[in-house]
């Protein structure tokens, strides 16, 4: 089992940053990958980023690219997420997941289905 608990969510206004946190417990020797995922209200939880343990290498949406940077500390079993140049249309409930498949292509963690473990949630709003 792993455990998955968010945090830094909150209110910003546009043009503003925020960072999230993502603190994994439990059996996470067996994690190949993190993602971050985001749903907004009255639209399905859509891909945000990506980080491959192995080699570092990320992955981004495109509306995110160039503005979100997702980070990982091994030792401290922690992702991050940098989101900065905020936008109204960012708001949602951001989701951190933990992925046990172990994938060659780090864009195959932009699917759920890649994932097995998945946090509560953090609320991030964006005030225009």
């Amino acid at each position: 089992q792993v455990q998955l608990v968010e945090s830094g969510g909150g209110l910003v206004q546009a043009g503003g940053s925020l960072r999230l946190s993502c603190a994994a417990s439990g059996r996470t020797f067996s994690n190949y990958a993190m993602g971050w995922f985001r749903q907004a209200p009255g639209k399905e939880r859509e891909f945000v980023a990506a980080i491959k343990w192995s080699s570092d290498s990320t992955y981004y949406a495109d509306s995110v690219k160039g503005r979100f940077t997702i980070s990982g500390d091994k030792d401290k079993h922690t992702v991050y997420l940098q989101m900065n140049s905020l936008k109204p249309e960012d708001t949602a409930v951001y989701y951190c997941a933990a992925s046990i498949l172990s994938y060659s292509r780090i864009y195959a963690y932009s699917r759920e289905t890649a994932y097995f473990y998945w946090g509560q949630g953090t609320q991030v709003t964006v005030s225009s």
